[in-house]
């Protein structure tokens, strides 16, 4: 073998060695997203609507991460202030920031027309996939309607009706993208929901959302609990309702983070 051919091979094998030092010390992207902003109220029930609740929730949980991770652990918000954010440009943020762990918050509402919509409570944690019941697709076609206020929105998601059911057949071709992982820290979510903030337990369950398809990363969309009850929206309207949401993904996001990494 030639001195120059042994030297570009030391010169590669130094530069691969650089790669994996360089990604070992990359801090861990987590992308918070709150729901909703602006001219998107999201849920409304009284008083109190969900774009208010999410950002509140998200900041706390940003600074309770911040705090305790510090620089190895590099929080990006989707949105930091009372701003209309759309889905796809959700994603963008957090896929060009190369993001580990994609958490969109939010909280959930039955329509008007609904009997009983008073009575019924209870936080749940999605992860995209299938819609194993109409009420799942319900809640995706809720959430993914705000694509609605954006100007072109069917150019922009490429004919994608968050109305139609038809539409919902893409997300059988992404269900297994980081599906493993996403189920992983969507029970941890809701485990924590349970246990910190006492919420009752609607399960994890799967649903074709826009903002989780387009992100490349382990994501999930939780529902904090429903806005339309009384009781829950006094938890949710409350300094510590909303202390407790934010402790409830911070411990989950610890779990996460403590399984898979080495620091």
């Amino acid at each position: 073998m030639s001195i120059n051919k042994m030297l570009r091979i030391c010169v590669v094998f130094v530069a691969l060695i650089a790669a994996k030092v360089s990604y070992a010390q990359r801090p861990f992207v987590l992308v918070v997203d709150a729901g909703h902003g602006g001219r998107d109220y999201g849920c409304i029930n009284n008083k109190n609507n969900e774009k208010d609740i999410t950002l509140d929730v998200a900041r706390r949980f940003e600074s309770m991460v911040t705090k305790a991770f510090g620089d190895s652990v590099d929080v990006v918000m989707t949105r930091d202030s009372d701003d209309f954010v759309s889905l796809d440009k959700r994603a963008k943020i957090a896929n060009e920031a190369e993001g580990d762990l994609f958490v969109s918050i939010h909280v959930n509402s039955l329509d008007k027309k609904t009997k009983g919509r008073q009575y019924v409570h209870g936080a749940s944690v999605y992860t995209v996939g299938l819609h194993k019941s109409d009420a799942n697709l319900s809640v995706a076609m809720r959430e993914n309607s705000v694509i609605e206020l954006e100007e072109d929105f069917s150019e922009t998601y490429q004919g994608f009706d968050p109305n139609s059911s038809e539409s919902y057949i893409i997300f059988e071709l992404t269900q297994n993208r980081n599906m493993s992982q996403s189920i992983d820290f969507a029970s941890m979510v809701q485990n924590q929901l349970i246990k910190t903030a006492g919420r009752a337990d609607k399960g994890v369950r799967q649903a074709g959302f826009l903002v989780l398809w387009a992100t490349k990363m382990p994501a999930v969309l939780v529902e904090l609990d429903f806005i339309c009850n009384p009781a829950a929206e006094r938890f949710l309207a409350s300094d510590a309702g909303r202390k407790k949401c934010a402790e409830s993904l911070f411990n989950a996001f610890c779990e996460y983070r403590r399984i898979n990494t080495n620091n």
